[in-house]
C-alpha cells in the first residue's frame, strides 16, 4: 500500500516506505496471531464445564483476571509506549503470553489425568491468564504507537482501519482454528494451539517490526509526510525531546474529557463485545441446541466481516468525511445493537444466526477502529497518542472483566432443568450496545488537543 507523502530523495523514500510497510503489515498480522494467544479460552467454556472441572461463575473470574491485568497492563504500557522501543516492547509480551498459553495447557493435561484438584486448577488459570492479561496489554500500544511513528496524518484513518482487523483475523483464528483444535483433541490441546500462533507472530516481530523512522537513520515522519518542515519539527518538538515533557502531554491528555467519554464508551462496546466472543459459543450450544463445532463456526463468521468493517470504516472516514469519525461511528453503534437483538431473540434458525454475526462483526469491526482507539488519538498530539491509547484501554478492558464476571453470576443463578437461562444476561449485554453508541453524541463538538 501506497500513501500520498512529500517524498523526500528517491533512496530514501524507497526505504521509508519499504520499513513503513514491513512495520505496517507486522502490526496487523503480527497483533493478529497475538490476539489468539487472548481468545483461546472462550472456545473451552462448554467442555470445561461438561468435564466438571469448573463452572460458569469460575470461568467468568479467570476470565475477569485477564481482562483486569490487561485494563491497568493498557493504562501503564499505553503511557511507556510512547518513549519505548515498540519492536522490543511487542516482542516481549507476546513470548510471556505465548508460555502463559503452554503453562495452562500443561496444567490441562495434569487436571484431566488427575494428578492436580479442581481447586488448584482454577487458581492455577486465575493467576496463569492474568499474567497473559499483562503480556497481552504490551501488544496494541506497541502496534498504535508504530502507526503514529510510521504513518502520515492524512492518511491514518485508513491504515488504523486497516489494522484494526487484526483483532477480527485473531477472534477469527480463535474460534475457527482453535474451535476445531479443540473440538478434535480435547479442550486442553486449545491452549497449545493458541502458543504455537504467538510463535508465528514473535518471529514477524523480530524479523519485520521496526521502532521509528529515526531508529533507522531517515528523518521523522512529520518531516517525511510533508506536515512539517525539518526547522519547524525541531522549533516544535523541542519542547517534549525529554520524557518530563511528555509526560506533562500525557497528564494533559488525562484531564481531556473527550478522550473519557470516548473511554466509557468504549467500555459498552467492550462489553457486548465479549459477551458475543466469551459467551456466544455456549450460547448456541444451550439456548438454541447447537454443537461445539456448528457454535464456534457461526461465532467465527463475525470477526472475519469484521474486517469489511474496520477496512472500510477508516478508508471513508479519511476520504468521504474528511477525518470525521462520528457519523459513522453511531451508524455503526446502531447496526450492533440490532445485530445483538437478532441474535439473541431471533431464534435457532442457522441462516438467522449467521446474518446476525455478519452485521455484528461489520458492526463491531468499525467501532473497535474509532471506539477502541483513533477517535481519540485524533483528540490529542502524537507524543501522546500511547496515553490516550491506554485511557481507552483501561475503561474498555475493565468492563469486559466486569461483563464476565456478571454474566457467569447471572448464568449460574438462572439454571433451568440443568440448562443456564440467558435471559437476564442477554438484557445485560443488549443494553450495553445500546449505551455504546449514545454516549459519543456528547464528543460531536470537541476541538482536539494542540502542542500550542
Amino acid at each position: 500500500m501506497s500513501s500520498a507523502v512529500n517524498k523526500p530523495a528517491g533512496k530514501e523514500y524507497r526505504t521509508y516506505n519499504r520499513l513503513r510497510l514491513q512495520t505496517f503489515w507486522t502490526a496487523t498480522f503480527g497483533y493478529a496471531l497475538y490476539y489468539v494467544c487472548r481468545l483461546s479460552m472462550g472456545v473451552m467454556k462448554q467442555p470445561l464445564i461438561d468435564a466438571g472441572l469448573l463452572s460458569a461463575t469460575q470461568l467468568g473470574v479467570i476470565g475477569a483476571c485477564l481482562y483486569w491485568v490487561y485494563a491497568v497492563g493498557k493504562l501503564v504500557n499505553g503511557f511507556l509506549a510512547d518513549s519505548a522501543n515498540i519492536k522490543r516492547f511487542m516482542a516481549t509480551g507476546i513470548t510471556i503470553s505465548v508460555f502463559m498459553n503452554f503453562a495452562m495447557g500443561v496444567m490441562g493435561v495434569s487436571a484431566m489425568n488427575g494428578q492436580i484438584s479442581n481447586a488448584v486448577l482454577f487458581t492455577a488459570f486465575c493467576l496463569l491468564w492474568a499474567g497473559n492479561g499483562w503480556a497481552q496489554s504490551m501488544g496494541a500500544p506497541a502496534c498504535i504507537v508504530s502507526l503514529s511513528r510510521w504513518m502520515p496524518l492524512k492518511v491514518r484513518g485508513t491504515f488504523y482501519g486497516i489494522f484494526s482487523a487484526s483483532h477480527n483475523i485473531g477472534e477469527g483464528l480463535s474460534f475457527i482454528f482453535v474451535g476445531a483444535i479443540v473440538a478434535a483433541f480435547g479442550w486442553k490441546w486449545g491452549f497449545f494451539g493458541a502458543a504455537l500462533a504467538g510463535v508465528v507472530g514473535l518471529v514477524l516481530v523480530l524479523l519485520f517490526f521496526h521502532n521509528s523512522p529515526e531508529s533507522k537513520g531517515l528523518a521523522p515522519i512529520e518531516v517525511i509526510s510533508g506536515e512539517m518542515t525539518q526547522e519547524e519539527y525541531d522549533r516544535k518538538s523541542a519542547e517534549v525531546t525529554d520524557r518530563s515533557q511528555t509526560r506533562s502531554l500525557q497528564r494533559a491528555v488525562i484531564k481531556h474529557p473527550g478522550v473519557w467519554i470516548l473511554a466509557a464508551a468504549s467500555a459498552f462496546m467492550y462489553m457486548s463485545r465479549y459477551a458475543i466472543n466469551e459467551w456466544g459459543t455456549i450460547f448456541l450450544q444451550e439456548a438454541k441446541g447447537y454443537s461445539l463445532a456448528e457454535a464456534a463456526t457461526v461465532i467465527g463468521i463475525n470477526p472475519v466481516f469484521g474486517i469489511i468493517g474496520t477496512v472500510v470504516s477508516g478508508w471513508l472516514s479519511d476520504v468521504l468525511f474528511r477525518g470525521d469519525r462520528k457519523y459513522p461511528a453511531i451508524v455503526a453503534g446502531v447496526l450492533e445493537a440490532v445485530a445483538m437483538a437478532l441474535f439473541l431473540y431471533g431464534g435457532p434458525a442457522k441462516w438467522v444466526n449467521i446474518v446476525a454475526m455478519i452485521l455484528f462483526g461489520i458492526a463491531i469491526g468499525v467501532l473497535i477502529a474509532f471506539l477502541g482507539g483513533l477517535m481519540a488519538i485524533d483528540l490529542v498530539p502524537r507524543k501522546a497518542s500511547g496515553a490516550a491509547l491506554g485511557i481507552v484501554g483501561i475503561a474498555s478492558y475493565a468492563a469486559a472483566g466486569i461483563q464476565n464476571v456478571v454474566t457467569g453470576l447471572l448464568l449460574d443463578n438462572n439454571i433451568v432443568n440443568g440448562v443456564h437461562d440467558f435471559r437476564y444476561a442477554s438484557i445485560f449485554w443488549l443494553g450495553a450496545a445500546i449505551i455504546s453508541f449514545l454516549l459519543p453524541i456528547l464528543n460531536w463538538k470537541r476541538k482536539p488537543l494542540t502542542l500550542d
